[in-house]
């Protein structure tokens, strides 16, 4: 009933908040008060009662190599729950077109995990100015029909194994950002293990390769309940409005009211300083209405593939432990050899702890240490490592030289 309750709060609400915010936006000029208090009291209750829903990537266009260069979305690979797309750079520039045509591939494993994938717009625009970028473009599970059958975690990594052979994984590099950091690894680690071509870099960013190391919040709560207490309080079913109507989910709703009570302090202060903002009438708020555009969109997660994660990455750990069988089929990151593997963190990551993702040198023991990079980015939180000036500014550059290098030296007799 969980469900439903929340579509019908969603619909009742939604009217009152687009009256507020046309209010607003019609007193944004009165400086008589009290009608700066208004204005800014109907923003705050448009922000706070408004749905939200995916945002496009709207990227058509980056600077590269000196030139002004267009870019439009193409799908290249479509399955039930995911999309591979690619962000195809043009130029009518024949030098410009000539440097483009030399990028270096980059699949970017975006995160099934709560948030679209357009969370990591920024990740991409700046990887752009370099690179040939593809990414995995989950589906909101709520609009996969039931008909499809359910999402497990493994065949997360059937998928990204399939994505990396479409690509060609001689010349590819894989970025995993975050939750994909575990499914990506083993899906290397497999194709190793079967002799298989692996990429020719693996870069993870701030996952949980071994979530005992450093727990954060999000750690803790997962141990602290069993397993069926997840099944119980979690899993609900999608309402008949839906494509997926009568798929078991992890609702979107209950995950964003998660993100937000493991950092109460912080989302209270951010819409205190945006009602203030309202009510000096300036154009500040425009950065908090970005940001929680997309914070607050949030899909829906497949159950099995929930319940997967709960119980592989959060309670058994068993990437960490050399205990995962993936359809069977044991998965060793010390069968990988010939990939480059660059693990990133952030000092003040409160998802991923410290040194959750840098376990991952020590499971590829088969990677020479000159192929091998770790990286911590100071003063920088979970958001911050593909997100922000400090993604394009500090931790980009390392990424970028990561990749030339390697690619250089498979050119090199």
């Amino acid at each position: 009933m969980l469900y439903p309750l929340h579509a019908l709060q969603r619909s009742l609400l939604a009217p009152f908040a687009t009256i507020a915010e046309r209010t607003a936006e019609m007193l944004t000029h009165q400086t008589l008060w009290p009608l700066p208090v208004l204005r800014a009291n109907l923003a705050l209750f448009n922000r706070l009662a408004r749905p939200y829903e995916r945002t496009p990537f709207g990227i058509t266009e980056v600077t590269a190599h000196g030139h002004a260069v267009a870019v439009t979305e193409e799908t290249i690979v479509t399955r039930p729950f995911c999309r591979l797309v690619r962000f195809a750079r043009h130029s009518s520039d024949p030098t410009a077109a000539a440097a483009l045509a030399r990028g270096s591939v980059i699949l970017v494993c975006a995160p099934l995990s709560g948030h679209h994938p357009t969370l990591l717009r920024d990740t991409i625009a700046t990887l752009l100015i370099d690179h040939d970028v593809y990414l995995t473009d989950w589906t909101d599970a709520r609009e996969v029909p039931a008909a499809a059958g359910p999402f497990h975690l493994d065949e997360y990594v059937v998928y990204i194994q399939d994505f990396i052979r479409h690509l060609g994984a001689a010349e590819l590099n894989v970025l995993a950002v975050c939750q994909p950091t575990v499914p990506v690894l083993a899906a290397v680690s497999l194709m190793a293990t079967r002799g298989e071509p692996t990429p020719r870099t693996l870069i993870l960013m701030g996952g949980p390769v071994d979530a005992r190391i450093n727990p954060t919040a999000v750690n803790t709560f997962a141990i602290e309940k069993p397993y069926a207490w997840f099944e119980r309080h979690m899993i609900h079913r999608v309402p008949g409005n839906h494509p997926g109507a009568g798929r078991p989910v992890y609702p979107g709703f209950i995950q964003l009211t998660a993100f937000v009570m493991m950092n109460p302090g912080r989302h209270l202060d951010a819409y205190r300083n945006y009602w203030f903002d309202q009510l000096e009438g300036g154009d500040a708020g425009r950065i908090h209405e970005s940001f929680y555009n997309e914070y607050n969109a949030v899909l829906d997660m497949d159950a099995a593939y929930y319940l997967d994660t709960v119980r592989t990455v959060f309670q058994e750990f068993s990437l960490a432990c050399g205990t995962w069988d993936v359809a069977g089929e044991r998965v060793g990151p010390a069968s990988i050899t010939t990939t480059a593997l660059y693990t990133i963190e952030g000092a003040l990551d409160d998802i991923s702890g410290l040194g959750q993702t840098s376990a991952a040198h020590g499971l590829c023991a088969g990677i020479p240490e000159a192929r091998k990079r770790h990286f911590v980015a100071a003063d920088c939180g979970h958001y911050g490592l593909f997100s922000g000036h400090r993604w394009r500014e500090t931790i980009y550059p390392t990424v970028r030289d990561f990749v030339r290098t390697h690619a250089a030296a498979e050119v090199l007799p």
